[in-house]
């Protein structure tokens, strides 16, 4: 698993565009990695509005925003442009980089037991190491939480 103060993971994923986004490619950025399970899904489609919502404010704060989940780059443009998102999706439709993230795990809902995406949140300082971590996200006011503590990392 993940731990505050250690280097995170490398990662390469398609973005919505087909465009490969790479980890050592944003140095000298903070980059705010959230997982999610599902595109047009309820909690999900808050969660990327509300992101999309607070980008000015994550740019002045000199950070990108990437979400992450198993759907396709195809999936992740129709719902960018049905939810007019303004973030960058990543495709991990292997599970492969989620996996090497920790969110990858065994889930369970209405007695049956499945592998999906646990809803995680982390900021990566312009050095590539994780200064912040939220596992098992609840949507509401979540985002107003990592703007607040990316302000306190940076003072």
């Amino acid at each position: 698993m993940l731990e505050i103060g250690k280097k995170a993971p490398e990662f390469c994923l398609p973005n919505q565009d087909d465009v490969e986004i790479c980890s050592k490619d944003l140095k000298n950025k903070w980059v705010i990695l959230y997982f999610y399970p599902q595109d047009n899904s309820p909690g999900c489609t808050t969660e990327a509005c509300e992101f999309t919502a607070a980008e000015p404010e994550f740019d002045d704060l000199d950070a990108i925003i990437l979400g992450v989940s198993a759907d396709t780059t195809k999936k992740h443009r129709s719902f960018i442009e049905k939810k007019e998102l303004g973030i960058t999706l990543l495709s991990d439709v292997s599970t492969e980089m989620m996996q090497e993230f920790g969110v990858w795990q065994l889930k369970k809902n209405y007695g049956k037991e499945y592998m999906g995406i646990v809803r995680t949140t982390l900021i990566i300082n312009p050095d590539g190491v994780l200064e912040a971590l939220w596992e098992k996200v609840r949507v509401k006011e979540h985002v107003k939480n990592v703007q607040e503590k990316l302000t306190e990392l940076q003072a």
